[in-house]
């Protein structure tokens, strides 16, 4: 191992702070100022998961969809941000009350945690039961009954079907509520000292404004993250499936100019101007001889010519290959 002082400077600093020329304790405190403090826990740069908001990206492109189809109104949904906690402090910066829905995600491992406030708790339900859609809550917020978790459970079923579709593009899962709860301290789903992802989505159903966040542990996303980091390209996360359909099924509808070509000859310009009716062309082909089909300007087929049903007609014999 190499010295880092020698032996002469090692005596020449004790002579300075036996003399007093330097003070270590003042040494000391001036070195603190470059200290910096490194918590493996919340470490920002152990987290760091590649393209996870892209699929949160194609997850609002279906939910905006299926929300407003199950609500019949406007719904607009956008990102707020993603951030680490540690799942202690999450579930201390949960709203009160608040809604809860653990969530199995099936191959991997542990459960997630989807949360609703209590303003888009009430807006939903109100309008799914035909109201204006205005929470109207007065005075002190209020717990949920039976009747609204259970609205609010069949709109996560919607939003965890939703979310397969968006995680199909990197791994196939099955995503299921294992129960519903209101009491953060009833929530565990990893130790209070381990990282979870979150995502913050605000909803506007019309004009009333509501937060959905999404918390994965991290241990949970580990094993596929290469997968995330090297297996999606962006592009195709970001093509919808129901638009893909829709483009398909009109190209197939799509007009295309069909030409047959029965042959070609060669004339000088003095002859296609002397041309009159009744004059004979000679075509460089026999009229039994297979037809080229051009689609588009382009060699496609050939065929032989003949009739059918009185008119001019061709049969399609090959394929002319590239």
């Amino acid at each position: 191992m190499e010295k880092i002082l020698s032996k002469e400077e090692i005596e020449s600093l004790l002579a300075d702070i036996v003399e007093g020329r330097i003070e270590p304790e003042k040494e000391l405190s001036a070195g603190n100022d470059r200290v910096s403090v490194y918590d493996l826990f919340t470490n920002e740069h152990q987290v760091l998961v590649p393209n996870l908001d892209v699929i949160y990206d194609s997850f609002i492109r279906y939910n905006r969809v299926t929300l407003s189809n199950r609500l019949r109104r406007i719904v607009e949904i956008k990102k707020v941000g993603a951030r680490p906690y540690k799942f202690d402090d999450f579930l201390k910066s949960l709203p009160s009350p608040v809604c809860m829905a653990i969530v199995k995600i099936e191959p991997l491992k542990g459960a997630a945690l989807i949360t609703m406030d209590s303003n888009l708790v009430f807006t939903l339900v109100d309008s799914i039961l035909g109201g204006t859609g205005t929470p109207g809550i007065a005075g002190e917020p209020r717990m949920f009954t039976s009747i609204e978790l259970r609205l609010m459970e069949k709109v996560l079923k919607d939003v965890l079907s939703d979310m397969e579709k968006s995680w199909a593009h990197i791994q196939t899962t099955k995503m299921s509520i294992l129960r519903m709860e209101m009491n953060p301290r009833l929530v565990t789903i990893v130790p209070p000292e381990y990282q979870v992802i979150t995502m913050t989505l605000e909803i506007q159903v019309e004009e009333n404004v509501g937060a959905m966040q999404f918390a994965i542990p991290y241990m949970t996303i580990d094993p596929i993250r290469d997968k995330l980091k090297t297996g999606t390209q962006l592009d195709t996360m970001a093509i919808d499936p129901l638009w893909s359909t829709r483009l398909s099924n009109e190209l197939v509808e799509a007009p295309v100019e069909l030409t047959v070509e029965l042959g070609d000859a060669w004339i000088t310009l003095n002859d296609l101007l002397n041309l009159s009716a009744g004059d004979t062309i000679i075509l460089n082909r026999e009229c039994r001889s297979e037809l080229t089909v051009k689609v588009e300007g382009k060699e496609k087929f050939t065929a032989s010519p003949g009739v059918h049903a009185g008119n001019k007609a061709i049969r399609i014999s090959g394929l002319v290959k590239d």
